[in-house]
């Protein structure tokens, strides 16, 4: 890291399933487990839903780091982060936009609030990798 930094290493990976009928379940490496919905109305998330609150809440935390790295943690009472975004009309379907909002909550100028929130865009690791072209190595078992 440019910053001398150790990252910290922690189990990780996802694993997901669904049969001929019924919703799909993922769990995690740790032991964490959510069942998926799968209709529109239906409360709950949805694989979009993950995708958008991996970033917010990457986003959230990686502020709070911001803050720390800017000497600024003292006036940081936290922050919320919401992500919405625009999905294609058409095959292969992606996210086209990402739309962030960012409230910092402190005692902040304009300027320090904009400065926790771009550092925190660099920090987070899903910022980062839906940025990037991470490569995907595919195996295929029966």
């Amino acid at each position: 890291m440019a910053d001398g930094g150790k990252v910290k290493l922690r189990p990780v990976g996802a694993r997901a399933a669904v049969g001929r009928l019924g919703r799909p379940a993922i769990s995690t490496v740790t032991g964490g487990k959510l069942d998926l919905v799968t209709g529109v109305a239906e409360p709950g998330f949805n694989p979009i839903d993950l995708l958008y609150s991996s970033l917010a809440a990457c986003l959230a935390l990686s502020a709070r780091i911001a803050a720390s790295r800017l000497g600024l943690l003292e006036r940081f009472n936290g922050v919320v982060v919401e992500v919405a975004g625009e999905k294609s009309a058409e095959e292969p379907y992606s996210i086209v936009r990402f739309d962030i909002g960012i409230a910092v909550s402190g005692d902040f100028d304009e300027n320090s609030r904009n400065a926790i929130a771009h550092l925190a865009e660099d920090i987070c690791t899903v910022s980062n990798t839906l940025k990037g072209d991470a490569e995907f190595a595919m195996s295929v078992t029966g």
